[in-house]
């Protein structure tokens, strides 16, 4: 058997492409240029950060490179595009819609407004699949409502929104539509026009680029106004010098998934089957959360029967895996995504969240199979029909 770790987290991060470490190294050490700078240097850099853009632009499906601001990564992306967009529609006393599924750096911003600028908040719930339904969204619009902000796919059960549909509504209104589309742009999934999207934030490190990197779209057109005072980089919405090797190596991952240059994503999906298939015959009781067909492909959240996820994870050091998202490690509460779809507290606690990725192989998923049943059989007294 296989003694190194089985990497099955990869909705939490993805490791970084050898390919995009290749191409983000000379930036670290000779083409070290500031691409502000007017000489031969801060050309050269400038050069690569152009070449990034575009190649981000086609990853989401852009119209023009300069609907792309780089941010350090998806939550600040969220921030920008819900307080910016939002105060530049109306600087008070405004409404906001989003989902209780979302991640919280989504909430938080959200929470921002509702603290510091007088506005309301709907947050509108989901059904046991973790489905937004698109008719809810539409009954929770006041004539004050200035934007919705609804993930693409929920990072904990991989449920992908009907967004093109909640698009139809907004869109006529007047009202901006913010998507957090961290975990399915890895999947090649995210197309900004056929999804209507005024505002899309994405993060390189969930599709094997670099952590510290991030992006905004932001559909031409759309006002914001920035949150962060500072120089003119990325249009005067993010002041501050670029991070040239990480931006190149975010858009050498991009590049790689809009020009198929990596496995498909039907080699992930039958892979997590493989592995739903095994562990539900093994272990009776065990229940699969999130959209049955409608899920991000390599997403399998599972919820055990009488065992607490955390002390199954305990006893498999060989297995690199969560209970949930990566942002709620150490939190005590149960996750408010499980809980919104109905889930007990109980229930939550037992919630196994594995992640499958390019890097994941047959072998992997035959060893983990094995793995979890005989932890989960320890744990739990299980019927004769697993035996």
């Amino acid at each position: 058997m296989n003694t190194e770790t089985i990497y099955l987290d990869h909705q939490a991060t993805t490791p970084l492409d050898d390919r995009v470490l290749e191409s983000m190294l000379p930036f670290f050490t000779h083409e070290y240029g500031n691409p502000s700078s007017p000489h031969t240097f801060g050309r050269t850099a400038a050069r690569a950060l152009r070449t990034a853009r575009r190649q981000v632009t086609d990853l989401v499906s852009a119209k023009n490179e300069w609907e792309i601001v780089f941010t350090s990564g998806a939550t600040e992306a969220n921030h920008l595009a819900i307080l910016g967009a939002a105060l530049a529609a109306r600087p008070t006393a405004g409404h906001i819609v989003t989902t209780t599924i979302e991640h919280k750096a989504v909430l938080a911003a959200c929470q921002r407004l509702v603290d510091h600028h007088g506005y309301t908040l709907t947050r509108v719930g989901v059904d046991a699949h973790g489905c937004v339904h698109p008719g809810d969204i539409a009954t929770a619009l006041t004539p004050h409502t200035v934007l919705v902000s609804v993930m693409h796919a929920n990072n904990e059960i991989g449920t992908l929104q009907r967004l093109a549909a909640i698009a139809e509504i907004t869109a006529p209104r007047g009202i901006i539509l913010h998507t957090d589309a961290a975990q399915s742009a890895g999947c090649g999934l995210l197309d900004v026009a056929e999804l209507g999207v005024d505002l899309a934030s994405v993060s390189a490190h969930k599709l094997y680029g670099p952590k510290g990197i991030g992006a905004l779209y932001i559909r031409h057109g759309t006002r914001i106004i920035a949150q962060q005072a500072g120089g003119e980089q990325e249009r005067g919405l993010r002041a501050g010098t670029p991070n040239v090797p990480a931006i190149v190596g975010f858009g050498t991952a991009a590049h790689l998934i809009a020009t198929d240059a990596i496995p498909a994503c039907s080699s992930i999906r039958a892979l997590r089957d493989q592995l739903q298939d095994r562990l539900l015959a093994a272990i009776p009781g065990t229940t699969v959360n999130g959209h049955p067909h409608r899920r991000l492909p390599g997403n399998l959240s599972l919820t055990l029967p009488s065992i607490e996820a955390t002390d199954l994870l305990d006893r498999l050091p060989g297995i690199a895996a969560s209970t949930g998202s990566a942002c709620n490690t150490g939190n005590g509460s149960p996750s408010h995504v499980l809980t919104a779809i109905g889930l007990s507290r109980d229930q939550a606690r037992a919630t196994l969240r594995i992640s499958i990725g390019r890097t994941t192989t047959d072998t992997d998923i035959a060893q983990a199979a094995d793995l979890i049943t005989r932890t989960a059989h320890t744990l739990a007294p299980l019927t004769s029909d697993a035996a």
